[in-house]
């Protein structure tokens, strides 16, 4: 049964990965090709990909180890040297551009709610989770169109920032209104503590990482290190998220980044070329995955069923974004392009929100179940609708900064 659901994988993957050679030559991200794959190999539609195959042990152990090797695009990307000089304005713009969503989305769901005379917190919850950055469809967009400039330069990193904010901000708001709805009390020091607790534990990693990488002689050696750390990096994580905390909440992307980054400042910038050179074909079948298991969950009848809550929804967190983004890079002197495009490249939503919103239900269900449906039906619409408007705007940003391709050139 296992093999059958492996090969059910496999054969998803290599649809994709066509699906997404053929959406390239119309010059569109091959990311669109391989989230629609996903949706309609998935169990709302075809169902190669059933929950058989999602819902499964090995499935979820492989998604964390690939999730960890994406945050590999991320780490590399940010080395101390290169940070100095954009350190603060990358900082500044992911807080501008996060609390900015955030507020903007709020206010306006609270003004909605307060006439509809629904609970008003609820708008809080709907600008916690619009807050959210799903870094992988943007930076597949970086790999696949081989982008390079100020753009990309400030939105790799601020992947990572966004993910870290975006969390800290949600996990406030749901342990403020469950302690006045709910008779869970939730921490939120311990909310915010496992934040960062993947980031602490690729940190460590990475610095073990880091020491054995400087006595590598050869490439062999080097790749071998990379590969076994990955492994036990992921490893870590898996057995916290199942044995020792209550819900599986830990992001293993964010653990790959810190773990990528520690030992990324730690060799020389040759050898850290080599190592990425050789992982860049690994990292491409683990973008794939990554992607497909973000499309496969995705119900497209959502988009007929659709709401006036939706369309205000993907509208207005495009907005906040866009402006935050914008507010962020104006005050911190950001280059032009950054300013005009960064905030296009923003709004891939999916993933992460659906999390969010799992958890957002799951504390509603009991005492506020309407609530609980109306935030459940309105963000598993927009997470549809809007991841693929989302993937053409992020490429069009790009190429509107006059970054597609530069990569190659340079």
């Amino acid at each position: 049964m296992v093999m059958l659901d492996v090969l059910r994988l496999l054969i998803a993957v290599i649809v994709a990965f066509f699906a997404g050679k053929l959406i390239s030559r119309l010059r569109l991200p091959s990311i669109l090709g391989w989230l629609i794959t996903g949706m309609v190999l998935g169990p709302h539609a075809l169902g190669l990909l059933n929950n058989n195959v999602l819902d499964s042990g090995w499935f979820d152990v492989l998604e964390s180890i690939l999730e960890c090797t994406v945050g590999l695009m991320i780490g590399t990307e940010l080395i101390w040297s290169k940070l100095k000089k954009a350190g603060k304005q990358i900082i500044v713009t992911t807080i501008t551009e996060s609390v900015g969503t955030f507020l903007v989305v709020s206010i306006v769901f609270g003004i909605i709610f307060w006439v509809s005379q629904i609970p008003v917190y609820l708008a809080f919850l709907f600008g916690g989770i619009a807050l959210a950055t799903a870094p992988a469809p943007s930076l597949s967009i970086v790999s696949d169109m081989k982008t390079s400039g100020p753009v990309t330069r400030t939105l790799i990193p601020m992947a990572a920032l966004d993910d870290l904010v975006g969390a800290l901000i949600f996990f406030c708001v749901i342990a403020i209104v469950a302690a006045n709805i709910s008779t869970k009390e939730i921490p939120i020091f311990a909310m915010m503590f496992l934040v960062f607790l993947p980031v602490l534990i690729g940190m460590a990693t990475g610095f073990v990482t880091g020491k054995m990488l400087q006595k590598a002689q050869t490439q062999k050696a080097s790749l071998l290190i990379l590969i076994g750390m990955i492994l036990v990096s992921s490893g870590i994580g898996l057995v916290l998220n199942e044995m020792v905390l209550p819900t599986p909440v830990l992001n293993f992307m964010l653990l790959g980044m810190g773990f990528s980054t520690i030992f990324a400042n730690m060799i020389s910038q040759e050898q850290l070329g080599e190592i990425m050179k050789t992982m860049h074909p690994i990292i491409g079948v683990s973008l794939i995955v990554v992607i497909l298991n973000l499309g496969a969950p995705l119900d497209y009848h959502l988009i007929f069923n659709a709401g006036i809550y939706t369309l205000i929804y993907i509208v207005f967190r495009a907005i906040g974004k866009y402006c935050g983004a914008y507010f962020g890079a104006s005050i911190t002197h950001a280059p032009k392009t950054v300013k005009k495009y960064l905030g296009f490249t923003l709004l891939p939503h999916s993933g992460v929100s659906l999390v969010f919103t799992g958890i957002a239900v799951s504390v509603l269900s009991t005492p506020a179940p309407e609530c609980a449906q109306i935030i459940q039906g309105t963000i598993a619409a927009a997470a549809v609708i809007n991841e693929i408007i989302a993937v053409f705007i992020a490429k069009k940003g790009f190429e509107w900064a006059g970054e597609l391709n530069k990569a190659e050139k340079e």
